[in-house]
């Protein structure tokens, strides 16, 4: 998007698992000029059921219907994780009108972390195919390369990225929400497991983890890597800082 367009009504950001996206939303949270809802369709899916500023939503169609309702009436930004497979649910409106973005990190790392918490993890759960899924769905629909941005990149240099995505979607810079009280917060109640570490930050920050199966000791986990590498390597492609432009098929 133009920094010169319109701020958008809606904003997405889709990460796989442990990608960082938590604490995204965090800083989201503190700016205190949008309405930011946390993981909205895996919530659903995983509940059956969601209220959302007074409604309750049954069904995806339901649910993105109403975030495009919340959106015509002030900006709305939503973060959700990729462990679940979305793409049937995004109808073109929902496509074309919401600000898709991404956040990726190194899959061995977010492997390790997601597997501390859920040791039963999946291949499909690990979640950067489905990510790309949506990406190129997102990107032959609309005709433009949506917006990536790195959690390494991020914890690097916060101001120059937050900045940058900002930049890209058309919201104004607002660097006091780069740092907040630490605690948890309401939205992160059914999931408060996942959420400790962001939840006892109050910036973006490294934390130093010793994961006790990794991609180095365990084969299934390297094999989980092996399958979800390409994915993340082509979005880390089109990142915010990287010379590349576009994604080729």
């Amino acid at each position: 998007m133009n920094p010169a367009s319109p701020q958008p009504r809606v904003i997405a950001l889709w990460g796989p698992p442990r990608s960082r996206s938590t604490a995204f939303a965090r800083m989201m949270m503190e700016r205190q000029d949008l309405l930011v809802l946390h993981e909205p369709v895996s919530n659903l899916l995983s509940v059956g059921h969601l209220d959302l500023d007074g409604v309750r939503v049954h069904s995806p169609a339901e649910l993105l219907e109403r975030i495009l309702q919340l959106g015509a009436d002030r900006p709305v930004f939503f973060k959700d994780t990729t462990e679940y497979r979305y793409l049937p649910y995004l109808d073109e409106r929902f496509t074309t009108d919401v600000v898709h973005t991404f956040i990726i990190r190194d899959p061995a790392e977010a492997i390790a972390s997601h597997c501390a918490v859920n040791p039963d993890l999946t291949l499909e759960e690990v979640g950067y195919e489905r990510q790309f899924e949506i990406f190129e769905h997102v990107r032959r629909a609309t005709g433009s390369t949506p917006v990536v941005i790195d959690s390494a990149d991020l914890l690097a240099d916060p101001p120059g990225v937050v900045r940058s995505y900002c930049e890209r979607v058309g919201l104004p810079y607002r660097p006091e929400a780069l740092s907040w009280e630490p605690g948890p917060r309401t939205e992160w109640e059914r999931t408060a497991r996942w959420h400790q570490d962001v939840a006892a930050s109050g910036s973006f920050r490294a934390r130093a983890n010793d994961y006790r199966r990794t991609v180095r000791n365990d084969p299934r986990l390297a094999a989980y890597r092996d399958h979800h590498q390409p994915f993340h390597d082509r979005l880390a492609e089109v990142r915010i800082g990287s010379t590349a432009r576009s994604v080729t098929s």
